[in-house]
């Protein structure tokens, strides 16, 4: 396991968390483990016994990612998931029971109302606010957790996490906070005092489009038990590929997340100078609402920024108009995408909201694209 010194940078880091001691004549980062069972003569003890449970791919990828999350501490637990759904659904399908109260975001990923209308199911009570103006405080109360999304997608509010974490622990309500957008490079949520740290690794944690990955973070070793026996018990396990992909495409997280951040700073200023007022939103921005408490917890701000054409027509004329940006879903890719988040029916957005990914590519190559196709779309 990776030693880091005091002052260790995010790229250092980045580059060497999670793997093993060297040994004469191994790969620095060792293959897959393909393994459905492992070699287990007597009695049933050791880290690897069954391929659900455990597989050593999995844990240099889970300490690497506890490295990014939780840097110094040691008593934070890190478990990998087939995708970030799976993340999400056991933090709440382990830590609530019939009759508790779960305080979710009105604004967040749109696969949340499906998760509510499952735990309403299971007799749990479904509370909900925005995420802008910390306006979740005014249902806190009796709530067993509370679920943070900071940025919030894809409207890119913010939250104060620091203030809802310490409403939450007066009233003993545990929290979890969606870290997907910002990733560890930009926000780490264990260290603003959130029992758990939850996220897609299938966007920019991994970067490339090409793996489907979740995570949890925490630093209670009850609640994360309870975590992970949720995971034993629905088998929602990555692929041992998925987990070396995943670790590998760790060690360019540094490089990509700051190519990233910086383009989409680049991008929203043009989009906010462009003639028409396009309702730019960017956390990173000056003057964004969500601008001053970003700039008190997070680090970076993300590579997603979200804007509004007037009308739906306008909006797949732009997309169809861009020449370098993919028209396709979910986000943090070195290619650059763009959709219409309205035509998936689950996010309260106007027809005309654009999500915007920006990609690798050379900010003045997206800044020219991103102008030429909102001129040719105006007509």
């Amino acid at each position: 396991m990776t030693d880091f010194f005091e002052g260790t940078g995010d790229g250092t880091r980045a580059v060497r968390a999670g793997l093993p001691e060297p040994v004469k004549h191994e790969p620095t980062l060792p293959g897959p483990v393909f393994a459905a069972h492992f070699h287990l003569p007597g009695d049933p003890t050791g880290p690897y016994t069954y391929g659900r449970d455990e597989n050593p791919t999995w844990s240099h990828l889970e300490r690497a990612i506890g490295e990014l999350e939780a840097p110094g501490r040691d008593d934070v637990e890190t478990l990998v998931f087939a995708s970030g759904m799976a993340a999400i659904s056991a933090v709440l399908f382990s830590q609530l029971s019939a009759g508790d109260t779960v305080v979710l975001p009105s604004d967040g990923y749109q696969v949340l109302p499906l998760v509510r209308g499952q735990l309403e199911a299971y007799g749990i009570e479904v509370r909900t606010a925005a995420t802008g103006g910390d306006a979740q405080l005014d249902v806190l109360d009796g709530a067993k957790l509370l679920w943070i999304e900071t940025p919030s997608n894809p409207g890119l509010d913010v939250c104060d996490v620091r203030r809802l974490v310490a409403a939450a622990r007066a009233r003993g309500c545990l929290v979890a906070v969606d870290n997907t957008l910002a990733t560890p490079l930009g926000q780490r949520p264990l260290e603003l005092g959130a029992d758990f740290s939850v996220a897609s690794g299938t966007k920019q944690l991994t970067g490339h489009g090409d793996v489907l990955l979740g995570y949890v973070s925490g630093g209670d070793a009850a609640t994360m038990a309870s975590v992970r026996r949720w995971r034993k018990i629905v088998g929602a396990i990555p692929g041992p590929m998925e987990a070396w992909l995943a670790h590998r495409s760790l060690a360019t997280l540094h490089l990509r997340v700051d190519r990233q951040n910086a383009s989409a700073l680049v991008i929203a200023e043009a989009l906010r100078d462009w003639s028409e007022d396009l309702g730019v939103r960017y956390p990173g921005l000056p003057g964004d609402p969500s601008h001053k408490i970003a700039s008190q917890q997070m680090r970076r701000f993300g590579c997603v920024v979200s804007f509004t054409l007037p009308t739906r027509a306008r909006a797949d004329r732009f997309l169809d108009a861009l020449r370098l940006v993919d028209d396709a879903t979910s986000f943090g890719g070195v290619r650059s995408t763009a959709e219409r988040r309205g035509r998936w029916g689950g996010d309260a957005v106007p027809e005309g909201f654009i999500r915007f990914s920006v990609g690798a590519e050379d900010p003045e190559d997206l800044v020219a694209d991103v102008l030429q196709a909102l001129d040719r779309s105006a007509t």
